[in-house]
Formats: C-alpha cells, structure tokens, sequence
C-alpha cells in the first residue's frame, strides 16, 4: 500500500529535522572541542608555568592525576571525549613539568622532551583508541615545533637561556631585548610565513573532517597563536 502525499510529506520533514537535530548537536560538540582544545593548551602558560618554575615536584606529581581523571571519564560514554582529551592533556602536562622544571636553560632540549609522548599517541592510532586525545597531542607538537623554529630562525635562544637564568626583577629587561630583535621587517615576513602555515593547518583540520579528534587538532594547533601572541605582547609592554 502508498503511502498518501500528506503522510510522505511528514515522515520526511521528520527525517529532515532529525537529521538537522543530529547535525546540530555533532556541531555543538565539535565547537565545545574545539575550545576545550585551545583553553587546555593555554591554561599551562598561567598556571603550570609559574607551579613548574618553584615547585616542579608538585607539578610533575600532578601528571598521574590527570591520566587517572581521563581514564575514569573514557569509560563513561557520556564523558568518553573529554576522558581522552584529558588523557592527552596529562601526556602534554608530563612533558612541560619535565622540561619547565629540569631542562629549561637549554632550549635544543625543548622539543625532544615536548615529544617524549609522541610513541605513546602513535600508538593508539594505530591501534584504533585516544584519538581525540592523541591528535590534541599531535596537534600541541606541531605548534610547540614551529614556535621554536622561529625562535631559532631569528636567532633568539641565548635570550631564551639567558631568560632562564636571570631572576624575575630582570626578566623585563631580557624581555624588551627580545622585542627589539622581532621589530624588524624579516621578523615580520618570518612570523607571517609561520602563522599562515599555522591557519592553513586548522583551516584544513576543521574544514576536511567532522571527526572531533581534528577539531582537538585544530584547536591546539591555533592556540599556539595565541599564546605566541601573548609572549609577544608581553615583551612589547615589559
């Protein structure tokens, strides 16, 4: 038996509001990724940073609890997404307390000890889990390495060791060195090559996928922005 044209009509509207309720939601969801992704790579800058720097013990001691916390929401299916993007947020936390708290007077160390949980966010890809929190990793990796890159294009790494050494009074001094190197038209032109790489990377991540470990990506490698642009207002106002 048809159905009548009137009945047709209303189970299709249904479909389509169905549809669009579903899409709706998947976008709310990928936008609440996309910014917890950005505030969990921003939130180290105000808060690890200065704990690391006086009481690196602390902050390292505090890396089993954020694994732990993501372990325990990854087996909530309502809360299994922001499980594994505190899972890789305890991995991006073990690295900085390492390198904030030991090695930071030798920036060539810094990327190598950023990347001591690469292994472990390859591995779950590859085996099919963590992938929100793996490409958060991933996508926190690659804005450290291109922020580093330009620190070591422009030649900045004994103000960035000498940054390390000198007692915070002085720092505003370094700082106003630093800020004098990066007004420079070259160090416009180099900053302007990066940041676009930067946007075409998000730019790609968001617009290429509805997965949320790619809007994790996104989010993380878009924040290196901002807290580069914070560094350098910094600088600017010391």
């Amino acid at each position: 038996m048809s159905l009548s044209p009137g009945l047709t009509s209303t189970k299709s509207l249904f479909l389509w509001l169905s549809a669009a309720q579903g899409w709706l939601s998947r976008s709310h969801q990928q936008l609440q990724v996309f910014g917890a992704a950005m505030g969990l790579v921003i939130l180290p800058v105000f808060f690890q940073a200065p704990l690391v720097r006086y009481f690196p013990w602390v902050s390292l001691a505090m890396t089993p609890l954020w694994l732990w916390l993501g372990a325990v929401l990854m087996k909530r299916p309502r809360w299994e997404v922001w499980g594994d993007l505190i899972v890789g947020f305890g991995w991006i936390w073990l690295t900085g307390s390492l390198y904030w708290g030991w090695f930071r007077w030798e920036p060539v160390m810094h990327l190598p000890i950023e990347a001591l949980g690469m292994p472990i966010a390859v591995l779950c890809l590859y085996y099919g889990t963590g992938r929100v929190g793996s490409y958060f990793f991933l996508g926190s990796l690659l804005g450290t390495a291109i922020t580093d890159l330009y620190i070591n294009w422009m030649h900045l790494f004994p103000v960035w060791r000498q940054l390390m050494e000198v007692e915070p009074d002085v720092a505003p001094v370094v700082l106003r060195a630093a800020a004098v190197a990066l007004e420079t038209d070259v160090a416009a032109c180099r900053a302007v090559v990066l940041a676009i790489f930067l946007l075409v990377a998000t730019a790609i991540a968001l617009g290429t996928s509805r997965q949320l470990a790619w809007w994790a990506f996104g989010g993380a490698v878009l924040s290196t922005l901002i807290v580069d642009g914070l560094f350098f207002l910094s600088a600017m106002l010391a």
